[in-house]
């Protein structure tokens, strides 16, 4: 068993691999994979930023009840971006301020399209 492997033992699964509750984790998740596997961090890096990040979380009160892991993965994928100098946290902000007010203007079951308006 690979380390990666190991990572994931604890998440939710079906045979063919984990199971998301909204696109916005798979994305994460992948996204996630695809850096680690470019070489952009090792496992073992990430696995001990998220671990630090859950128990951020749980010292400012999250209940642990698997509803918020990812959540805390996405946090995570931010601050380790943001460390490998791939972008930096205003930028970062920016988008995802830009995304919210898009998606608070769309109609549910409507894609979410960014405008310039949104930044």
């Amino acid at each position: 068993m690979t380390s990666l492997d190991a990572a994931f033992l604890g998440l939710p699964r079906e045979a063919e691999g984990p199971v998301f509750r909204e696109p916005w984790e798979a994305q994460t998740f992948a996204l996630t994979l695809a850096l680690h596997r470019a070489g952009v961090f090792p496992w073992s890096e990430w696995a001990a930023m998220l671990a630090e990040e859950i128990k951020r979380a749980q010292a400012a009160g999250d209940p642990d009840t698997g509803a918020t892991y990812y959540r805390h993965w996405q946090a995570t994928l931010e601050r380790m971006i943001v460390a490998k100098g791939l972008s930096n946290a205003r930028t970062i902000d920016r988008y995802s301020s830009a995304w919210a007010q898009a998606a608070h203007r769309t109609p549910h079951g409507t894609p979410i399209e960014l405008a310039p308006k949104d930044f």
